[in-house]
């Protein structure tokens, strides 16, 4: 049996979307099963977070996020429109939110019908890698879905069928991130163990190591 890790993840986290190829190449060349539990992010699970947050961690963010990009060689460049609807002067998260909850929600039906990694993966590119403004107008998120095998209008007619459901189901997984032992995303959860991260992927593949991961 392939050993089994829990993923933790976030469309609108930068880190997310850095720790992905690392990701992908552990369940590529291990005998891994990499479980993927999409969660909505910070601002809509603590809409109150970037107003209590130290006035320096935002730039912070910004800086870092790019000089690791730039150390992978991983083009990032944040996305627009922004996943989150968000107030940048005022930090103001409003209950309205345009494109989240739809983005969350089929990660879900995605994991739930065929590759959720693949699917994560190319849809946080189509985000994240800066060669698209305007990713949810047109065929953007489709062609996306396509690359990783989905049909983006099956995976709406799910999510659109029973959004409570699949609500419910983003709040367990959040409810499963913190019992874990962390709050963030990406976190990689094994063995009641959390490592939260993009630099913590390795540390993550240690301990599986430990416990008798074998390469594929």
């Amino acid at each position: 049996m392939p050993h089994s890790v829990d993923l933790f993840w976030s469309f609108r986290s930068p880190y997310s979307y850095l720790a992905m190829r690392r990701i992908l190449e552990l369940r590529n060349e291990y005998d891994l099963q990499v479980n993927v539990r999409p969660v909505y992010p910070i601002a809509i699970r603590t809409p109150k977070f970037f107003k209590d947050v130290h006035p320096l961690w935002i730039d912070y963010l910004m800086t870092d996020i790019q000089r690791v990009g730039d150390m992978n060689g991983i083009s990032i460049s944040w996305p627009r429109p922004d996943p989150v609807k968000m107030n940048r002067q005022t930090k103001e998260v409003p209950a309205e939110q345009p494109y989240i909850h739809r983005l969350t929600h089929l990660g879900i039906a995605a994991a739930e019908t065929g590759d959720g990694l693949d699917f994560i993966d190319n849809i946080s590119r189509l985000l994240w890698n800066g060669e698209v403004r305007g990713w949810h107008e047109g065929d953007h998120l489709a062609k996306a879905a396509a690359k990783a095998g989905f049909d983006l209008t099956h995976l709406d007619g799910l999510i659109e069928k029973d959004f409570a459901g699949y609500t419910a189901k983003v709040e367990e997984n959040q409810a499963a991130l913190e019992k874990s032992g962390h709050w963030g995303v990406p976190t990689l959860a094994y063995k009641n163990e959390a490592f939260f991260g993009q630099d913590r992927v390795d540390v993550c593949l240690w301990r599986m190591k430990q416990n008798g991961l074998a390469a594929r």
